[in-house]
């Protein structure tokens, strides 16, 4: 186990998108707050400092926490690759799907508790009786009960979870349950995820974006065109721009890797409209559905000659996400097989993650120039590509599952594909918002102001200020 250091970051900007008086609020919810804690720390306990939004959404907001003089920590669970491939079987059973379809009987359950275990030593350090620890997804969930033995107060918060509790549902709570049933306090992205024996402990927080990040930052056009040259995810050449980018110290940062991208050709030239998908390369997200939907698309005359760009992290760097390679694997064996007039159309981005910001600049570049973006997931228990694309007022076709259903009305803020396997109605969403771009900006314009008013962390750091208030009075 390692800890992040977060450099604190004043709230104040967000007196521009938000007002002052909701600033002033806040400041007085965090004097109350710190005067509830005295000496306590708030932990964070996580599987990854980077790749996914857990990460990113803690970075986030424990940085604008301790700018309002919150004492708060975040440490990184670590294991063995053996630990991770049973706790993606449990994050996939939790999504009602068998994943890799491995037993999570008692060998799984030894290995668990044994790395669980080697994790909890180093906390003894650490963690001193009546602190806050908020464990984050099933990897952490083990800590639990040694948290609270040592008189911690106890958050479990769950950042996936299946509306319907089916065979694989049930299989994944099995396995948490003897680590979670007598937690305090149990949060959720949707009330509908908790299961049965949680629901008397549970809270509802949605996920949010920080508009001043990286990733979710205000670039114009000219940057937007560097980047994306250098990249190499658009012809060049990159105009009067240059890559540049504010990183979270408020230091200036460069965009100077190229991703690796699969294609026939060159590269989309800047004015052709490009249909994006951003996510980790997991079954769930179904890629493979988005390539074969837009190949349909392509065969029978994509709008304003469309291109599709499928981009997510080099498949060896996000560690708590073993099967990532394999999901790739199978993406690219289905783009060989193709049609040569249909790959042309279709690039698969694999972008660089050695320097976390530097990847972020690159997804906000990518999905600030997008025509369309598509989160086309068979489930997904929020969906923060969906958040970020809505704040840089993209039109987005996003499947109808999940939190994706609660932050798009589908119409006003967006377009939601009822059933994600139908492949032809997929396409023809597509069409539609290719084919409109008065529909396109409409839509755009209403998913910004709809996440400005739910999605933001200054309304993640009021909903954490009282559940602190719920585990310390």
């Amino acid at each position: 186990m390692y800890e992040v250091h977060i450099p604190a970051r004043s709230v104040d900007p967000f007196a521009d998108i938000l007002g002052w008086d909701r600033i002033r609020s806040l400041r007085h919810e965090a004097d109350a707050i710190r005067g509830l804690l005295g000496p306590r720390v708030v932990w964070n306990i996580s599987s990854t400092a980077v790749g996914g939004g857990v990460a990113e959404m803690l970075r986030s907001l424990l940085r604008y926490a301790r700018g309002l003089g919150i004492n708060v920590r975040w440490l990184v669970f670590e294991g063995p690759p053996d630990f991770f491939r049973i706790t993606k079987r449990v994050h996939n059973a939790l999504h009602g799907s068998a994943g890799d379809g491995s037993p999570l009987g008692a060998e799984q359950i030894a290995l668990f508790e044994r790395v669980t275990q080697e994790n909890a030593v180093a906390l003894d350090a650490l963690v001193r009786p009546d602190d806050v620890v908020v464990c984050h997804d099933p990897q952490t969930s083990g800590l639990v009960p040694y948290l609270m033995g040592k008189g911690a107060r106890v958050v479990w918060r769950a950042h996936i979870g299946h509306e319907r509790h089916d065979r694989e549902v049930d299989r994944g709570w099995a396995f948490l349950r003897p680590y979670l049933e007598r937690v305090p306090l149990a949060v959720f992205s949707l009330a509908a995820y908790a299961p049965p024996w949680l629901s008397k402990t549970t809270s509802v927080l949605p996920p949010n974006i920080d508009p001043f990040s990286a990733k979710n930052q205000l670039i114009d056009e000219a940057v937007v065109r560097a980047i994306l040259v250098q990249v190499g995810l658009v012809d060049g050449p990159a105009g009067p721009g240059s890559s540049v980018f504010v990183r979270d110290d408020g230091s200036a940062g460069r965009v100077d890797r190229a991703a690796e991208v699969l294609r026939v050709g060159r590269a989309p030239a800047w004015d052709t409209p490009l249909v994006v998908q951003v996510s980790r390369w997991d079954a769930i997200k179904d890629p493979a559905g988005v390539l074969a939907g837009f190949a349909g698309l392509v065969e029978s005359g994509a709008p304003r000659g469309a291109q599709l760009v499928l981009a997510g992290p080099s498949v060896d760097a996000v560690a708590d996400d073993p099967e990532g390679a394999q999901v790739f694997a199978d993406l690219e064996s289905r783009w060989r097989a193709l049609a040569d007039g249909v790959r042309r159309s279709i690039h698969l981005a694999l972008l660089p993650m050695r320097d976390s910001e530097e990847n972020a600049a690159i997804v906000n570049a990518l999905q600030r120039h997008a025509a369309v973006i598509v989160q086309k997931s068979l489930e997904e228990g929020f969906g923060l590509t969906v958040t970020e694309a809505m704040w840089k007022r993209r039109p987005v076709v996003a499947s109808a599952v999940g939190g994706i259903r609660e932050q798009l009305r589908d119409g006003e803020d967006g377009l939601l594909l009822d059933d994600p396997t139908d492949l032809v109605a997929f396409a023809g969403l597509l069409r539609r918002v290719l084919s409109d771009e008065a529909l396109a900006g409409r839509l755009g314009a209403a998913a910004y102001e709809r996440v400005r008013a739910r999605y933001l962390s200054v309304t993640a750091l009021e909903g954490w200020a009282s559940l602190v208030r719920l585990l310390v009075t």
